[in-house]
């Protein structure tokens, strides 16, 4: 297995912010899969999916998942629909330690009411959020590795990773 760290979960679970400080515990490479997405494409995530659709968007995702798995020593941070696809699940299975971030619902709604720039909530955050909950119930239990963001500061959530995968799981990120 490659020694990479794959980060998935809901929107708004804290991916980002918590593959960024990870890779810096670990002095490791944070890429985050929807940046390059962006940088690839010339263009804003909601701007691709007005345009070119999900389908485009969710193809491109695949393509690029796959490429930055080809690489090693690196904290990948995932898009929460990234697992929607079967090969995309397998891709990082097969690319490193999959670790699923979740966060209670409410707190979900409380941290993306004010995101604008989520293609997926439009149409009212908190009804969205509460039916791609459910639309994605079982997306990420294929993880190993479960952390719970619930009222936990990036510190914490950082600590309690690097426990579950560095310290006990023997993963080395050099």
């Amino acid at each position: 297995m490659k020694n990479n760290l794959i980060l998935v979960g809901f929107m708004g679970t804290g991916k980002t912010t918590v593959g960024a400080a990870l890779a810096a515990e670990l002095g490791m490479r944070h890429r985050d899969l929807d940046e390059t997405i962006v940088n690839r494409a010339g263009s804003t995530i909601p701007a691709i999916f007005a345009e070119k659709g999900e389908a485009f968007f969710r193809d491109l995702e695949s393509e690029l998942l796959a490429e930055l798995l080809g690489e090693e020593g690196q904290v990948l941070t995932t898009g929460g629909g990234a697992v929607l696809r079967k090969e995309n699940v397998a891709c990082m299975l097969a690319g490193g330690t999959v670790i699923a971030l979740s966060a209670a619902e409410e707190e979900l709604i409380r941290r993306l009411e004010s995101d604008q720039q989520r293609p997926l909530l439009a149409g009212g955050v908190a009804e969205r959020v509460r039916t791609l909950l459910k639309e994605r119930k079982d997306a990420y239990s294929f993880a190993p590795v479960q952390v719970d963001t619930t009222g936990k500061t990036v510190g914490e959530i950082v600590a309690e990773i690097r426990q579950a995968v560095v310290e006990k799981g023997g993963f080395r990120g050099d």
